[in-house]
């Protein structure tokens, strides 16, 4: 029994200590990130355009989410909240179309925030689709494991790995 209660407070001991590492670490981090990734599509701006901004469709090929409810009042700008693992609010900043979509994050309480520009720009026939993330995170655990374990990048690239195939194309994003 001594042994076993040696034991339990010798594995919790350490996993005390491997989440304080991980938060002095991470409390080490800048909060503020920028990142970028793109994919090369072979179609039309228009048509990537039209995809990208159909937020209420991205279910049907985005697997990491499950639904968007999409908000459009009139003389405000559109709102859309992704339900999946988390339920995260947007609010679309700039739409160009075409060209540019520029959205942000709602949220206060996740963690993390920021926002994603969406550009199109004509490429040797078709479409480069290029991702800028302005994030930040707030928690330092959260910046640690974004750092260390997933990546600023990871979404960006699942999102852009989607898109590739929606159109029936593969594409490893840059």
């Amino acid at each position: 029994m001594k042994t076993a209660i040696i034991v339990v407070g010798s594995v919790i001991g350490v996993v005390v200590l491997i989440f304080a590492v991980m938060a002095l670490i991470g409390s080490q981090l800048p909060s503020a990130h920028t990142a970028s990734r793109s994919i090369l599509l072979r179609q039309q701006r228009a048509n990537v355009y039209a995809v990208i901004r159909d937020f209420k469709s991205a279910p049907a090929w985005r697997n990491d989410v499950k639904s968007i409810e999409v908000t459009e009042t009139p003389g405000q700008k559109l709102r859309f909240i992704e339900h999946g693992s988390d339920d995260v609010s947007y609010e679309v900043v700039e739409d160009v179309p075409n060209q540019r979509i520029v959205t942000r994050i709602l949220n206060t309480d996740l963690g993390y925030s920021g926002q994603w520009t969406y550009e199109l720009t004509d490429e040797n026939g078709g479409t480069r689709v290029k991702i800028t993330e302005d994030g930040e995170v707030s928690n330092v655990l959260f910046r640690f494991m974004s750092r260390y374990v997933f990546g600023h990048t990871s979404t960006m690239e699942s999102y852009l790995t989607a898109l590739a195939e929606k159109f029936g194309e593969t594409a490893t994003p840059q």
